[in-house]
């Protein structure tokens, strides 16, 4: 069986959906949720319980502390190493979240170089003129610097750098895999937007009455500031605004609210761009679903 992708905008349910079909196909989940890989991110993330989970396994999640990095880089190579683990182990993989760049580069085939940093060698880079470090990239990846702006320092210098470790341009990394065709089955998850605006909202007041402001309280008791990425993460800056006295919790919920209205669009022009997704209605009828997912060619 293939490997089945549910994809959708925040509050649709896709983990609900992904639980009740791991359990009738014996399967078990990756997560594709940028931000659940963080420990302690929890009200935040909407990330499932374990009486949740209702014993079914997840993969990618609390892999992470909130100080360190995770790239989609990361995400392809942990996701077709569990894929390959699940399968083997006669299993269903399940691959369910909302994070667009995630599933667009391991579906469609986009691959980034998995090169880790090199701190000195950025350090080094940083302290060259930018016209000294794009005419270099224009002279050993020419492919590269026509796509790269020449003021674009820090993706130059990523360019170079990873040149310098790999002897390879990073154009030729970029080139698309070549997977074997038919190999996920796409599930999208579809509602009306003004029932989908009233989803968000109510989610965004039932993260609140959880205590996501005290979740966020206790990171910043842990030593987690802005600074690390995981903290800019949609609903745990708003809380660090409103914590800093940016806004007052209303105008903080608002806004908050807004702003992951805004992100359920931005979800959607990422899932429009998919090919071969079967698209249902919310609320969905998982035995159609399952009966799609069994009996499709």
């Amino acid at each position: 069986m293939k490997t089945v992708v549910i994809l959708g905008p925040t509050a649709s349910g896709k983990t609900k959906l992904s639980i009740e079909l791991a359990q009738k196909l014996n399967g078990e989940i990756i997560s594709a949720d940028s931000m659940q890989v963080y420990r302690g991110m929890d009200i935040g993330t909407a990330k499932p319980s374990l009486e949740e989970r209702q014993g079914i396994p997840h993969h990618l999640i609390d892999i992470r502390d909130p100080d360190e990095s995770w790239t989609v880089s990361d995400f392809i190579r942990e996701t077709q190493a569990l894929t390959t683990k699940i399968c083997n182990r006669g299993k269903v993989p399940i691959i369910a979240g909302g994070t667009g760049l995630y599933l667009w580069a391991l579906i469609e085939g986009f691959s980034f170089p998995i090169i880790p940093a090199d701190k000195e060698l950025r350090m080094r880079l940083e302290k060259e003129l930018l016209s000294t470090l794009y005419s270099r990239l224009s002279t050993i990846d020419p492919a590269a610097a026509e796509k790269i702006h020449p003021n674009d320092k820090k993706r130059i210098i990523r360019a170079l750098e990873v040149y310098e470790l790999t002897g390879k341009p990073i154009s030729e990394l970029q080139e698309p895999r070549r997977l074997v065709a038919g190999s996920y089955q796409l599930i999208g998850l579809t509602l009306p937007r003004e029932e989908l605006y009233s989803r968000i909202n109510q989610r965004v007041e039932s993260m609140i009455e959880k205590g996501l402001i005290e979740e966020v309280k206790g990171l910043r008791e842990k030593g987690y500031g802005k600074n690390p990425p995981s903290m800019q993460a949609l609903g745990y800056k708003e809380v660090i605004d409103y914590l800093e006295g940016k806004w007052t919790k209303e105008e903080m919920i608002d806004e908050l609210k807004k702003r992951t209205r805004n992100f359920a669009r931005r979800q959607m022009t990422w899932f429009r761009r998919f090919q071969n997704v079967k698209w249902f209605d919310v609320p969905v009828d998982s035995q159609a679903i399952l009966d799609y997912i069994v009996n499709e060619p």
